[in-house]
């Protein structure tokens, strides 16, 4: 069996210097860098390394694992000792998830640039592998991971010891049967192809080969009006099924004489199945199908806390890597705590705590770098400030200096905002969240600006001022002039009332709530705090008695329309699933517009959802089919999961609900439900679906095994598979759960 890689890279010369293995020097510290040997497997999906004092003790590193190469001094290490190896020799490799990057140096710029690029190219073209090719890849590595004697053949034996690690607990007599089926050769071998034989064998479909027998006209294959008819009935495509029924033989129908025939056979339907566009993610909702030119309130913004956090917030470790990966999920608000520091430059960690320090300035130029790699919205710098009035101005300056034209230093189109400017106004823009001196209207660096809003009357604006005097007093004492002038949308102030906000507050003015006197609000006024959030932006933030920078359940904010809900994203877990849930949609641009119940001028109560004008309630139906090479957990031979799935509902208290199927004992391979979960939707708009997948344990808590997050207003009904991803929110392929999704209204 050929590696799907391996073909087109036959020939690359970068590969081949990979292949031949280097000594590489793994940078950590000024006080430690210690050499290896690296070296590509011909698999061109491993590499192996060894210490230069071990003797036969080698490690690996999955290509697949390795998000991205930068090249020279890019990574915290390289920049905190430039001088001591040459940038042309340096280069990173940076993991998916939470694991640490692994800084190298190569001996000659020509090697460096051999691993740069073949990295390079090794990751693209895993990237744009697609769900079949995926699965080639993976039965490739089970054949070679059983073929210990890399000799291209598995006996019977090699074979019962690669179930047991594929998650399967099979009947011997079974397994034997279908090994001599696929020994063709009558060897009592199996070599790479009759392998992939025993394996289509092993993971026939049964409930796929059934659906595909239900709707074919002549029990070989699916016609074009047999697949149309199937898309409309059961994935209730409607209108667009004919044309749509052609596209998907075309562009998932392996064999060419069947797509000249315009038929699909049962390979072609579960491609189809299997791929994105039989995934339960609906794929129009994947791209930015959002209108962008509402104001700025009008949106969830994905936020971070203690961005600058790579752990815990006592003694963790402050980098600017934090940033980076912060800001390439798509994080549009990220959050700077800025303390003096020696020699003049301000330092950013957490205050009165352990945690390592790191410059402003190296910030700045981190965010200036990312900003807006993985989304062209504004982005928008929380700065927790406790410098002194000296340190403050060279922050402004470090800002205006490194961040350039990407600052916003005026209004868009100079005239004091009546409502925020829109995601779409304010693209490529960085705008700063902190506190002014007086008002925006009195910013020097704005000429003639004149107020659009004509709402205010005498009295107000009176009252006002004697806030603003007082506010601006204390102000002045301790805030550099030059950092205020840069705070235009985002004036953070004391929060007093929503009566008070209501009467005096401007639209760019915003309040941060803690978790508790948020929910200390919704409780009293969530009514209030809804009508707050259609005119001001409000930023939500962790207890600071969660020193294992821990978080809180997102959605209840979100109930309430605050729109800069900060969690720490460096911790994995349930409020992470979903916050990555709501943002996975709009094409992941950090923005995701509000529904209109919270826009709109009605008044909505998150507490009594069936009180609103248009309460229609929606029933969700899900079969839970089977579940596909779920991941073993265990290293124990013996040890098979037994999987069971629950379906956890969030959105307002009504909503809040959770089932689960009985577990399934001794499988993790494909595993069969067939049962079905369902659900009364009271308030769609603002529901979020997170299916679990765990290993059954009689008598401590179950084990996690993957997850699926997304929202409600994303599923696509009909038969879909889910493709479950790690705690990390990185993908698992090909591990899967096949369901059928029925949401019709509840009667």
């Amino acid at each position: 069996m050929e590696c799907p890689q391996k073909d087109c890279f036959q020939s690359n010369a970068n590969l081949d210097i990979m292949k031949a293995g280097s000594v590489l020097r793994k940078a950590t510290s000024r006080m430690w860098k210690g050499q290896r040997h690296y070296k590509l497997q011909d698999d061109c999906k491993t590499i192996m390394y060894k210490s230069s004092w071990t003797l036969n003790s080698y490690s690996t590193i999955s290509v697949g694992d390795v998000e991205a190469v930068r090249e020279g001094h890019q990574s915290e290490v390289f920049l905190s000792m430039p001088d001591e190896f040459p940038p042309e020799c340096c280069f990173t490799l940076v993991f998916r998830g939470r694991r640490g990057n692994l800084d190298l140096v190569a001996s000659s710029a020509e090697e460096a640039q051999a691993w740069i690029q073949g990295m390079q190219m090794l990751i693209e073209n895993l990237q744009n592998m697609d769900e079949c090719e995926k699965l080639d890849q993976w039965v490739s590595d089970l054949f070679m991971r059983a073929d210990k004697n890399k000799d291209g053949r598995i006996s019977f034996k090699e074979v019962q010891k690669l179930l047991k690690l594929m998650n399967i607990d099979m009947n011997e007599l079974h397994a034997h049967a279908l090994f001599m089926m696929s020994d063709m050769s009558e060897t009592g071998m199996l070599d790479a192809e009759e392998f992939v034989h025993f394996y289509k064998l092993l993971t026939e479909r049964k409930e796929i080969l059934e659906l595909f027998q239900e709707y074919t006209s002549n029990g070989q294959a699916l016609s074009h009006c047999d697949l149309e008819e199937f898309l409309r009935e059961e994935q209730l495509e409607g209108e667009r099924s004919h044309e749509h029924a052609l596209e998907l033989i075309h562009r998932y129908e392996p064999s060419d004489t069947a797509k000249t025939q315009q038929i699909m056979s049962v390979d072609g339907f579960l491609m189809y199945l299997t791929s994105a566009e039989g995934s339960i993610f609906n794929p129009e909702h994947q791209c930015l199908y959002q209108d962008m030119t509402q104001p700025l309130n009008h949106y969830f913004i994905s936020s971070s806390h203690n961005t600058y956090l790579l752990d815990d917030q006592l003694k963790g470790r402050s980098s600017v890597e934090a940033y980076i990966k912060a800001l390439k999920r798509g994080c549009r608000c990220v959050e700077v705590d800025c303390w003096d520091g020696p020699n003049g430059e301000p330092i950013v960690y957490h205050g009165h705590t352990f945690t390592s320090k790191i410059l402003f300035k190296d910030v700045i130029s981190t965010v200036a770098k990312y900003a807006f790699e993985a989304s062209e919205y504004p982005l928008i710098l929380t700065i927790e400030n406790h410098c002194s009035v000296e340190q403050q101005t060279v922050m402004a300056e470090h800002l205006k200096n490194i961040l350039g034209d990407m600052l916003l230093k005026i209004t868009i189109d100079g005239k004091v905002p009546s409502v925020l400017p829109s995601p779409e106004e304010l693209k490529g823009k960085i705008l700063l969240k902190g506190k002014k001196m007086g008002e925006l209207e009195e910013c020097s660096d704005v000429d003639n600006l004149e107020s659009s809003d004509v709402s205010d009357g005498d009295d107000d604006k009176a009252e006002d001022l004697d806030n603003q005097a007082t506010e601006s007093t204390n102000s002045k004492e301790n805030l550099s002039k030059e950092l205020s002038d840069l705070v235009i949308y985002c004036k953070n102030v004391h929060f007093s009332s929503f009566e008070h906000s209501r009467n005096h507050s401007k639209p760019y003015e915003m309040s941060s709530f803690s978790e508790s006197k948020t929910r200390k609000l919704i409780k009293e006024a969530g009514g209030d705090f809804i009508q707050h959030n259609k005119r001001h932006l409000s930023r939500v933030y962790p207890s600071g008695l969660r020193t294992d920078s821990s978080n809180y359940c997102p959605h209840e904010m979100w109930n309430v329309g605050c729109q800069i809900v900060a969690l720490n994203v460096q911790t994995a877990g349930l409020e992470m699933d979903l916050n990555d849930g709501l943002f996975s949609q709009n094409n992941r641009c950090g923005y995701v517009l509000k529904p209109e119940i919270l826009r709109n001028s009605e008044r909505f109560d998150p507490e009594f959802p069936d009180n609103r004008k248009d309460y229609c309630p929606l029933s969700l139906t899900i079969q839970v089919i089977s579940g596909q090479q779920l991941p073993k957990l265990s290293k124990k031979d013996w040890s098979i999961v037994d999987p069971l799935v629950r379906v956890e509902i969030y959105g307002v208290p009504l909503d809040q609900t959770q089932q689960e199927t009985k577990h399934i004992e001794n499988n993790g391979f494909n595993p069969y439900w067939n049962e079905t979960l369902q659900f009364v939707i009271h308030t769609p708009e603002l529901a979020i679906v997170r299916f679990v997948v765990e290993d059954y344990d009689m008598t401590s808590k179950n084990d996690f095994i993957g997850q699926y997050t997304l929202p409600f207003s994303c599923i696509q009904q009909g038969y879909r598979h889910i493709h479950l991803l790690s705690k990390d929110g990185t993908s698992i392929c090909p591990s899967s759960l096949f369901v059928h999704i029925t949401i019709k209204k509840a009667s």
